[in-house]
């Protein structure tokens, strides 16, 4: 089976099951598809340079590193 006939028989389906709905809900199912094809995503960054970045802190990087070096705890 193609793609294309595989999406008509899938659309021809959904119209099958939505044709009983009353006209304001076709309305407003209409109005959410509308609006769902007008929002637009950020297209994600899958490449492996995205798995990399900077820590984001509210504090300089001297008072990190020396918060840090007062939690550690040593076992021996």
């Amino acid at each position: 089976m193609k793609t294309a006939d595989l999406n008509t028989t899938l659309i021809d389906s959904y119209f099958t099951l939505l044709k009983s709905l009353s006209p304001n809900n076709k309305l407003e199912l209409i109005a959410k598809l509308s609006k769902s094809m007008k929002t637009t995503k950020k297209a994600k960054d899958n490449s492996w340079k995205s798995l990399f970045g900077a820590l984001e802190l509210d504090q300089s990087a001297d008072d990190f590193v020396e918060d840090l070096k007062k939690d550690r705890k040593n076992s021996r």
